[in-house]
This record gives structure tokens, C-alpha cells and sequence, in this order.
């Protein structure tokens, strides 16, 4: 009787919370639709040749005759006539501006001039549910520009079900600014300093990514292997080996985490799982070495750099990938919005 009773109490306890999700949505569906329409209203008195006094006068009465109503100020209202004129001639934004709140609007809308960018983070802040502190550090971090550029097989390797989600599950490039290091640590040392700032480490990965250890253990024929560090993705339902170099990628390197990815489906992962992925961090990389390395590839495995430093290398933006590529690429993403 009394499991009957714990189990009766928490159904009710996800209706209550499950009411109290769909009511913030529709609140927040409301509010940018209201700030959707007041936005027009301003940009129309703009066209009609209003003078620029019409905003302060109207946050002025706004304020008066909603004292306890946040959202009037000046450089709000601003800000609404900017988010409708930008946004409501195109096709691929304006469907999208009930799906985040407004501050998260803002942050993408101020740092992001390109309106295909702008659709990338709308959509990743809603699948992802990224906070507007996490937002706005993938955005200064350059999400979008190194999702274009990841190098993986998983085009070729992963199941069908999750192969977009995998895709984005890997970037081409992390920064990892927060360690403490010199510019000539050791792998060990940075292994260790990622272990010791795990959290942030975790952030910069993505959403979905947690730790399972370090150095971890494989035994083959009495012989011990140890990978750098291995994660698991929860969506994906998978284990992630990392394997981390401080110098150049190599052929080589390749070979060795497909060891550590057949010993790890064969003898840890569980059998309700994903085959595992693998992912090696290195410094640098030769981009078309990396392309023959991983041709003809039957594990999951991506290679991207790292780097210590907020500052992304200026000759990286010269390797995005020409118009059709990326609007290859980012199709992909963009139909995850549909598989939800």
C-alpha cells in the first residue's frame, strides 16, 4: 500500500509540474507576442515619420499606467521595434519567436547579425534549454562557426535515429580558457586540470555530457589500457572516450581509439546502448590529414583542437565551408526542430 501511495504522489507531482512548464510557456508565448506587437506599432509610426520622441513618451505613460510591469524602458521598447523589423520579413526567424524568452532574444539578436546564425541559436537555446549565461557564452565561444567545421565519420558510422544529434554532440574546435596551464603542459597535466575544473569542462562540451572518469581502466589479456577520459552522453546513450594530445594529430591516433572503441562495446557498454564514440582533442590538426584518417573508418570517431586561450585563431574562419555546405550542414540541424 504504501509503494501505491509514493507512486500515486509522484504522478501528481509531474502533472503539477508539467501545468507549471506548459504555463511559463504560454506566458512567454504571450509576452513576445505583445512586445511582437508593440514593436510593430513603433516601426509603423517610424515609417509614418513620427519623430523619435514618440518611445520615451510611450515608455512614460506605459510605466505610469503599469507601475508594477516590467519591460517599458526606453531601450526596450527600442529593442522591440528592432526584433520586429528584422525579424518579420523572413521566413526561417519569424516562425521562431515564441520558442525562447525574451532576454535570450536580446543576447542573439545584439551579437548575432547573420539571420541563419540567429536561427542556429534560437534553436539550439530551445532543444538544448541553454540558460542565457551558457547562451551567450556558445555564441561568444563561436558554436556556430565550429559546428560547420567538425570533423567526424558519424555521417557514415552511427545509427540513422542518432546521427544529427551525434553530429552536433562533437565540436571542431574547444576552448578550454578556463585551465590554469602554460603553453607547455604536458598531456597529463592537461588531463588533470580538466578533471580538476570539471564542471566548466563539461559546459564547453555540450549539454548532454557527463563524467564517468578519468585514466579509465581497460583490461585486455592481462595487459592494461587506459583511456584520458571517458564521458557519457545521455542522449545519445553512449559512451565517449576522449583522447587527449597536446602536439599535432596523426594517423596514428585514429588507430588507437578504434581499440579503445571495440573494447569498450565488446566489454563496457551496457546492451541497451549506443555503440561508443570517440573523440580525440589535440592542438592542432591538418584538416585534409584528418579527412584521409578517418575515410573508410567503421567507429564513430571525431578529431577537433583545443585551445587555452577566449581568442579564436583568426585563419580558422577562412576554413568554413563554401555557401552549399553550409546550408547542408545546417538543414541537418535544423530538421532536429522536427524529430522533437
Amino acid at each position: 500500500m504504501e509503494n501505491i501511495e509514493k507512486s500515486f504522489i509522484s504522478d501528481v507531482i509531474v502533472k503539477v509540474r508539467q501545468a507549471q512548464y506548459e504555463a511559463l510557456k504560454a506566458v512567454n508565448i504571450h509576452l513576445i507576442n505583445l512586445y511582437w506587437e508593440i514593436g510593430k506599432s513603433i516601426s509603423e509610426k517610424q515609417v509614418e515619420s513620427w519623430g523619435k520622441s514618440v518611445v520615451p513618451n510611450l515608455s512614460k505613460e506605459l510605466q505610469k499606467e503599469f507601475p508594477n510591469v516590467s519591460g517599458f524602458s526606453v531601450t526596450n521598447l527600442w529593442l522591440m521595434a528592432q526584433f520586429y523589423t528584422e525579424y518579420h520579413l523572413l521566413e526561417n526567424l519569424q516562425p521562431l519567436v515564441g520558442e525562447i524568452s525574451w532576454t535570450k532574444h536580446i543576447v542573439i539578436m545584439t551579437k548575432c547579425k547573420d539571420n541563419t546564425q540567429r536561427q542556429f541559436y534560437t534553436i539550439a537555446t530551445k532543444k538544448f534549454g541553454w540558460t542565457k549565461d551558457i547562451l551567450r557564452h556558445q555564441i561568444e565561444n563561436k558554436t556556430y562557426e565550429k559546428y560547420l567545421l567538425n570533423q567526424t565519420n558519424f555521417d557514415e558510422t552511427v545509427p540513422e535515429q542518432i546521427k544529427n544529434q551525434a553530429i552536433l554532440a562533437v565540436k571542431d574546435h574547444y576552448n578550454f580558457d578556463f585551465l590554469e596551464l602554460n603553453d607547455f603542459h604536458s598531456e597529463r597535466e592537461l588531463e588533470l586540470e580538466l578533471i580538476k575544473n570539471v564542471r566548466k569542462f563539461l559546459i564547453e562540451m555540450g549539454h548532454h555530457f557527463t563524467f564517468v572518469g578519468s585514466q579509465f581502466n581497460l583490461n585486455v589479456n592481462d595487459k592494461e589500457y587506459k583511456i584520458d577520459l571517458l564521458l557519457y552522453h545521455r542522449l545519445l546513450q553512449c559512451l565517449v572516450a576522449i583522447d587527449l594530445k597536446i602536439n599535432d594529430f596523426e594517423p596514428e591516433h585514429k588507430g588507437k581509439m578504434e581499440f579503445y572503441l571495440n573494447v569498450l562495446n565488446d566489454k563496457v557498454k551496457l546492451p541497451n546502448e549506443n555503440d561508443s564514440i570517440g573523440i580525440i582533442i589535440c592542438k592542432y590538426k591538418d584538416r585534409t590529414v584528418v579527412e584521409y584518417s578517418l575515410k573508410n573508418t567503421q567507429n564513430p570517431i571525431g578529431v577537433a583542437t583545443y585551445s587555452t586561450s577566449s581568442v579564436l585563431p583568426e585563419k580558422y574562419k577562412d576554413f568554413l565551408p563554401n555557401k552549399q555546405l553550409i546550408e547542408e550542414r545546417l538543414n541537418e540541424f535544423f530538421n532536429l526542430k522536427k524529430e522533437e
